[in-house]
């Protein structure tokens, strides 16, 4: 069965393959002559069975997704698993896995499966993979290169050394590239082990080598999101995401601030940017970073109550897409991190009142203070763009 909604530049479809007991949540936007963009959120109902079992069924569910995208020239461009045991699993699916890169994370879905998928598509563009020892995914359209790195880890060291040689391992693949992590990086991920005890020490190597890059308060840091979750490698502490953009000119690029409602990261000790504009020809694209319940002085708002804090994210995500000329009709696809699982079932049902055609998925995964039950992020595109630019 399926579900559509369309807006003026966007459309969500809803698909139940019920014998699969698969449910696929995609959203598209694919201007006419333009390089189309699908996100795809992929859940497997639970049925008692096995991981194998389960993820047999969501891998079937991809390729039919696949297959009804290729028809529109879409190629797959990454892939995130989340996962209730990543070390027993990602082995599982690596047997099988497409050719680009993908992020396997722990992070159990809480709607009680044992995993779940998160897909990106691009039509209209040169799409390779392969290239490094991470897989990394390379779009080439037009003038630029969009470079999708997912899973990097290395296996010794505290999660301050493992922060350091993870980002200085991407700085020398960026600059094989010829890119650096100052002008090129848009976007982060920080997946840490434990991360009440071990996110400190990923913070400070962050923020020490971003000032041995030059990226500072003047200039500007890296859209970003910090959350708890477990690498397969359980010698692993942190494992790293990424996106980088070459050809890009300073003035595409606009930091999203929203200081009515939130405060500069630095203030409280990291180095992150709240959301990041990306202006392009024909489109604007946001990239929205990890967001909680936080008020314009960096303190924790509504503590112990999920349904205030829900509130207050939503509230505090919709003033940086206004600030980049966007809202929640422009958003792709939305994360949701919860600290409780327990806090699952009035979340999911928030969500589904507001945001009922939105790919989502609902993953467990503990905020960097412990104070907040509930982050989430987003990506939105917007047909607004400027002719100054080469289209996306």
């Amino acid at each position: 069965s399926k579900k559509k909604r369309t807006f003026a530049h966007m459309k969500y479809n809803k698909t139940e393959y019920q014998a699969l007991g698969v449910t696929a949540e995609v959203t598209s936007f694919a201007p006419e002559g333009a390089v189309g963009e699908w996100h795809a959120m992929l859940h497997v109902r639970p049925a008692d069975d096995t991981f194998q079992q389960q993820y047999e069924r969501l891998r079937q569910g991809e390729r039919l997704i696949k297959e009804e995208l290729a028809g529109k020239g879409a190629q797959t461009v990454f892939k995130r698993y989340f996962l209730s045991d990543a070390t027993n699993q990602q082995p599982l699916i690596k047997e099988s896995a497409d050719p680009c890169t993908t992020s396997y994370i722990q992070q159990s879905p809480l709607d009680g499966s044992k995993v779940a998928v998160w897909i990106y598509f691009v039509s209209g563009a040169e799409v390779t993979t392969g290239e490094d020892d991470y897989n990394s995914t390379l779009v080439r359209s037009g003038s630029y290169e969009h470079l999708w790195t997912m899973g990097m880890v290395v296996p010794e060291g505290s999660s301050y050394a493992q922060t350091r040689t993870l980002l200085e391992d991407y700085e020398a693949l960026l600059a094989a590239r010829s890119m650096t992590i100052r002008d090129n990086c848009i976007r982060t991920w920080f997946f840490v082990r434990d991360v009440d005890t071990s996110y400190r020490g990923m913070v400070v190597a962050r923020r020490e080598n971003f000032e041995q890059e030059g990226l500072t308060r003047d200039s500007h840091y890296i859209a970003s999101t910090g959350i708890g979750g477990s690498p397969a490698d359980t010698r692993a502490i942190i494992q790293l995401g990424s996106y980088a953009v070459k050809g890009l000119k300073p003035e595409q690029i606009k930091y999203l601030y929203a200081q009515s409602h939130l405060n500069r990261t630095d203030e409280y000790g990291v180095t992150f940017e709240r959301g990041t504009k990306l202006q392009y020809g024909d489109s604007s694209h946001l990239i929205i970073s990890g967001t909680a319940s936080i008020d314009n002085r960096g303190e924790v708002l509504h503590a112990g109550n999920v349904m205030q804090q829900t509130c207050r994210m939503w509230e505090n995500v919709e003033a940086l897409l206004k600030e980049g000329g966007a809202g929640y009709d422009d958003v792709m696809q939305i994360v949701v991190y919860l600290r409780d699982i327990s806090d699952y079932g009035l979340v999911k049902r928030l969500f589904a009142e507001r945001f009922p055609h939105m790919p989502t998925v609902f993953p467990l995964a503990p905020v960097c203070r412990p104070t907040w039950l509930i982050e989430m992020e987003c990506m939105a595109v917007t047909p607004e763009g400027n002719s100054t630019y080469g289209n996306f």
